[in-house]
């Protein structure tokens, strides 16, 4: 019985037992009940007692079971997030200051340098970033690029955990002393646990101290002449600007040019700009005079200064250009250049204003003095190619393909207008002659298609290969091609001497020119709207004006052609009604014959259909598979 599974059929009595009594906790000796040992019986049988420890007690003491069979359904796992997406712009910002030793100075020993230390949660990286002082002197801004920092030599790296307000940190051998933090940093370091430290104030620098109390202290007497501490100050940035010409043209070869004068007010100095246009013929230098002070008159000093000496000095030279030397209408000479201002900038405009009451800034027209240069002549149109293409060749020298409205192709591709036309003609043989106009809206090209006509004389087809039509009233110059908004019912064409007169279109003419009205003037779409409905309501009226005659020919060559489907075999007529009859009906009517001639390339116009219906049978909307044998046996 050992191993085998505790299961019906695989239980056995135990032949060899023969004590078949239970165990009991009380047996007598001499008379009297006592009890046996706690956990043999009589016979030695063991009797079961709890072998539970005291947590497992108090475990089932404080079980609550649950309601459901079975192990109670766990919670579904939240969605992993990897850090880079969780810690994501969460950065940590401390302030910090360092103290740097200053050697080799009377006046300071060190100075303080605030830094703020931004911690990227994200890959555990650190930056740190010096302000912008303006006029410092040192190179400011990024100390640290971001990456992650040693801690010691072990290889441990700096954690936002080693962080607090009043402690320091070495980055690189350079100690900074945290101070402050803002208040999500703080936010953050107290939901992990860390007691953030009170803040403190980044301690003044020494010498900055110092000079501001020297500055409240010392007195200061009013200088003779114009301050230039005050200057650079107050006119730093400050530039003004005026439009000048130089007239050249008394020298051989000369020409009026436009120059633009700089005039830095911080140090009273300036420089002459060119203005350059395109095939100027000029050099590309901009600059014609560098920033510098200019004297107004350069010889005019002592006769002992040494010719040998270029450069003057303000010992020789004491009169030099100032805004005063500068207004608009007023010809200025700097190094023998004549330049007149005609025009300023409107911050040289208010600055006149402000400082010397002047407020007539009429600017000078020059354009009538500058000179005319000679405009390009397009030489007429030598008839050989297409006038954009020949156009090409005086515009460059080697000549480049036309450009073409791209946006134009794309959007309108594949979209053609056609038109229903005859021509105009005093010839007797040209009136019956009907063509086919597709414009095609992408290019704007029309071409025009006869369709051929049995025994007419006329051999049909392509009458006009894909081209531009100029208007008749156009020059070869300027010439004004025929557009969408010139083909209506009625409109008379004319291409190439040749008179075309509209008199039909299809329905995606008229829906192209509802659906774009603004570029269509009403009488046209309602020239289009009115012939097009008055087609749809009457059905059997006649689309085409018929020569005496035509029609009944037409009419017996698509009687003769069908009669020549059936002439292999009876089941051929069957057939060829059959395939009409598509509802089994046992009858077709006009609609039916209608698509049976467009099957057979026959033609299928109303008044052909209509005629060829009542030759058939007496009654057209009921044609039945007798009627049409009998069509074919009358042959």
């Amino acid at each position: 019985m050992d191993g085998l599974p505790f299961l019906p059929g695989n239980s056995f009595a135990d032949p060899t037992k023969s004590k078949y009594h239970k165990s009991h906790s009380l047996s007598y000796k001499n008379g009297y009940a006592v009890p046996t040992h706690p956990t043999v019986g009589i016979g030695g049988t063991p009797i079961p007692y709890n072998q539970l420890s005291e947590q497992e007690l108090d475990e089932l003491a404080n079980y609550s079971p649950t309601l459901t069979y079975g192990q109670a359904k766990q919670a579904p796992p939240e969605d992993f997030i990897p850090a880079h997406v969780a810690w994501d712009k969460k950065v940590l910002k401390f302030l910090a200051y360092f103290k740097q030793t200053v050697h080799e100075s009377p006046d300071e020993h060190y100075r303080v340098r605030p830094v703020s230390i931004y911690y990227y949660l994200e890959d555990d990286s650190i930056a740190v970033v010096e302000p912008h002082v303006e006029n410092s002197g040192m190179p400011q801004g990024k100390l640290i690029k971001r990456q992650r920092l040693p801690k010691n030599d072990v290889g441990d790296h700096w954690h936002w955990k080693d962080f607090n307000l009043g402690t320091n940190v070495v980055f690189y051998g350079k100690i900074f002393h945290v101070y402050d933090c803002d208040k999500w940093t703080r936010e953050y370091l107290e939901s992990e646990g860390i007691e953030v430290s009170p803040p403190e104030s980044c301690p003044e620098d020494p010498y900055i101290r110092n000079r501001e109390q020297a500055v409240i202290l010392r007195s200061f007497d009013t200088p003779s002449d114009f301050d230039k501490l005050r200057q650079f100050l107050e006119m730093d940035r400050k530039v003004l600007r005026f439009y000048c010409v130089w007239d050249d043209r008394d020298n051989m070869f000369g020409e009026m040019r436009k120059f633009v004068i700089h005039y830095y007010l911080v140090d009273d100095t300036l420089e002459v700009r060119e203005v350059h246009t395109a095939n100027d013929g000029h050099d590309p230098f901009p600059i014609l005079i560098c920033r510098q002070k200019v004297p107004i008159d350069r010889y005019s000093i002592e006769s002992t200064f040494p010719a040998v000496v270029m450069e003057l000095s303000e010992q020789e030279v004491k009169d030099y250009f100032t805004p005063k030397d500068f207004t608009i209408g007023r010809t200025v000479t700097l190094y023998n250049r004549r330049f007149l201002i005609y025009d300023c900038d409107n911050f040289t405009k208010a600055f006149y204003w402000k400082n010397f009451n002047i407020t007539d800034f009429t600017p000078v027209d020059i354009e009538l003095h500058m000179k005319n240069r000679a405009k390009m002549e397009i030489p007429p149109y030598n008839g050989y190619g297409s006038q954009e293409d020949s156009l090409q060749s005086c515009l460059s020298l080697i000549p480049q393909p036309p450009k073409k409205d791209f946006v134009k192709m794309l959007e309108n591709d594949g979209r053609v207008l056609r038109f229903e036309a005859m021509m105009d003609s005093p010839k007797p043989e040209d009136k019956n002659r009907r063509f086919i106009v597709s414009y095609r809206l992408a290019d704007d090209m029309i071409t025009i298609y006869e369709p051929p006509v049995r025994n007419s004389g006329i051999i049909g087809g392509k009458f006009l290969e894909r081209t531009r039509v100029a208007k008749p009233d156009s020059t070869m110059d300027c010439p004004q091609y025929y557009g969408p908004q010139d083909f209506y019912i009625g409109a008379v064409v004319e291409v190439f001497k040749h008179r075309f007169v509209i008199t039909g279109a299809d329905q995606f003419v008229l829906k192209y020119m509802e659906e774009h009205s603004n570029q269509f003037p009403a009488p046209t779409i309602n020239s289009l709207r009115e012939e097009l409905g008055s087609l749809a309501l009457d059905k059997t009226t006649s689309r085409r004006n018929y020569a005496p005659g035509e029609l009944d020919d037409l009419v017996n060559e698509v009687k003769g052609q069908l009669k020549k489907l059936a002439i292999t075999a009876n089941n051929r007529k069957d057939r060829v009604f059959l395939g009409v009859d598509m509802d089994r009906q046992g009858f077709i009517n006009r609609e039916n014959l209608r698509e049976m001639c467009k099957k057979q390339h026959l033609p299928y116009d109303d008044d052909v259909i209509n005629k060829l219906a009542l030759e058939i049978s007496s009654d057209p909307d009921h044609i039945t598979l007798e009627d049409i044998r009998k069509f074919f046996e009358s042959a």
